[in-house]
């Protein structure tokens, strides 16, 4: 036997992988934590100690993604370090662009598990079930969705992977291990932990209330009766879990004085918020496009205009009706204050401020404008964007792309034979099937593409920085996993199956010339049989092989 052919030295091998993955989410876990408060030299230290563990782990196990990944992290830390402790915007950006790479980086492609996407705080999900082959069944279907899912069999075995690992969460049957004994189990397994662990209960039949009572005690958050569902499964472990990765707040800074200006930008920095600083109101809806803040922090008075005038400009576009303004001036007359927050503007501070007072405002705001914003332009049934806000996505990310000489691929897709799921298993079925595919897509993708869901069964994907190559590749493979889940139904279980069309920007195209052929590449798609992807460029090669083609 050759060294190569060595299961032993695989399975070494996939061991040291999975430590220096289990030290990456740590570090990870530090960074999200960080985002909560302002940055202090002990938060500095404890990153940095996390950092040097991973780069020695990865040096050590021949892991070069994260050992390159670790320097950069290093190389930004020492360069906050040189600025006297003092983040800056460019640090924040790069440092978050580094742990959204490490978020992203999973076990090498030579490892016997194949190559995963694991976002931050992707812990594994232990699948507790007394019917075990449905447990490993429920493991297998999470893992579709690019979870890490484990079933354990006994109480034994879940006490020894809970002292290796603590999970994400828990999914547990009430008469694990004997009639009530889930519920005990679980009680057990929550003492003494400084933080909860989430915690879905689920019984094959319907329960009384004391039962229920008992979970809610043993710190259920959740109780599942029926059949389990990968898809409904998956969608309450996202919102117990709040494992979306993290973004900093930006934050747009108008002031004619640059010392005034330095001075805010230094405090926000130092909270881990993103600013960019505009001396030149002038300039205010150019970089507003470019940049697309959370908040702008306005000063009144300002060679060329007020305050309160830019403030009507800003508002005067749709976009931007729902940012928040914040006035930060030293005019301490409170009836101009009134006046000014009536002209299009959320609050008011006055100069000199608290940092603390000054974090929290603006911190919670966009905090608000946020959550205001996903309500506007997201789906209801999906989380997805909606129709309108995918194509103003596509739209922005062409004029970058062009700005940056960068390609981009944008797709649509379309569940196959939608009808007859919703004529055959009625309408809630067909529900879970949109929300299946909607939560499938957002875990194989990267945090970088926008998904949206366009119409009905119809989803739209922009993909920045991908050729049209690299689209068809990972939407291909996305297509043939997703047509391995199955949905209990009744006399046998459903599987469902999509079709895409994908395109790639060229040089006079628009966003709405890009919408319109990658909905002729989806049209073919189905034409040709359905649950395939086509692209457009392979119709218009076969056009010019066989000029009496229609393509239109």
């Amino acid at each position: 036997m050759t060294e190569a052919e060595d299961p032993s030295r695989d399975r070494l091998k996939h061991h040291f992988a999975q430590r220096v993955i289990h030290q990456a989410r740590q570090i990870l876990e530090v960074w999200q934590r960080l985002q909560q408060s302002e940055w202090s030299v002990a938060d500095m230290e404890e990153l940095s100690e996390a950092n040097q563990r991973l780069l020695r782990f990865a040096e050590r196990f021949e892991q070069a993604e994260h050992a390159q990944l670790a320097r950069g992290i290093s190389q930004s830390l020492q360069e906050v370090e040189a600025n006297r402790g003092r983040l800056s915007s460019a640090l924040i950006t790069d440092l978050n662009r580094l742990m959204q790479r490490l978020s992203r980086t999973g076990l090498r492609h030579g490892d016997r598990l194949e190559h995963t996407a694991l976002p931050p705080l992707r812990k594994p999900i232990y699948v507790m079930l007394q019917d075990h082959e449905r447990g490993e069944r429920l493991a297998k279907q999470l893992e579709f969705f690019g979870l890490s899912a484990q079933s354990l069999d006994s109480i034994q075995a879940f006490h020894a992977t809970l002292a290796e690992r603590l999970p994400a969460a828990v999914v547990m049957d009430v008469d694990f291990g004997g009639v009530g004994e889930g519920l005990k189990l679980a009680a057990k397994m929550q003492e003494g932990l400084e933080q909860k662990l989430p915690l879905l209960f689920f019984s094959h039949q319907e329960t009384d209330t004391p039962t229920r009572l008992a979970a809610v005690r043993a710190g259920g958050e959740e109780f599942l009766t029926g059949t389990l569902e990968a898809s409904s499964l998956l969608e309450k472990i996202e919102i117990l879990t709040r494992v979306a990765q993290y973004e900093p707040y930006k934050v747009l800074i108008i002031d004619d004085s640059r010392a005034q200006a330095t001075h805010t930008e230094r405090l926000l920095n130092s909270a881990g918020i993103v600013t960019r600083t505009l001396f030149d109101p002038i300039k205010t809806m150019a970089e507003l496009a470019d940049f697309q803040p959370d908040l702008i922090i306005l000063d009144m008075y300002m060679p060329g205009c007020t305050g309160t005038e830019l403030a009507k400009v800003i508002r005067h576009n749709d976009r931007y009706v729902s940012v928040p303004i914040i006035y930060l001036s030293a005019e301490d007359d409170l009836d101009k204050q009134l006046d000014a927050m009536s002209e299009g503007g959320d609050d008011f501070l006055t100069k000199p401020i608290k940092p603390r007072h000054l974090i929290t405002t603006v911190r919670n705001r966009a905090a608000r404008a946020r959550n205001l914003k996903a309500r506007m332009v997201r789906d209801s049934l999906t989380g997805l964007y909606n129709h309108t806000h995918i194509l103003q996505l596509l739209e922005d990310c062409s004029f970058r792309a062009r700005r940056e000489n960068k390609p981009l691929s944008f797709a649509m897709l379309d569940i196959d034979h939608f009808k007859k799921v919703n004529d055959g298993h009625g309408h809630p079925m067909g529900d879970r099937v949109i929300k299946s595919l909607a939560l499938f897509l957002k875990q194989r993708l990267r945090k970088t593409d926008y998904i949206g869901r366009y119409g009905g069964e119809e989803f739209a994907v922009v993909m920045p920085d991908t050729d049209l190559k690299s689209a068809y590749g990972v939407l291909d493979e996305i297509r043939r996993r997703f047509a391995e889940i199955h949905y209990p139904a009744q006399p046998t279980d459903l599987f469902c199956t999509f079709s895409a069309g994908v395109v790639e920007l060229g040089e006079h195209d628009d966003a709405l010339m890009m919408a319109s052929q990658a909905d002729d590449a989806l049209y073919r798609a189905k034409k040709a049989g359905r649950n395939q992807v086509h692209t457009l460029r392979d119709e218009m090669m076969q056009a010019k092989k066989h000029p009496t083609m229609d393509i239109s």
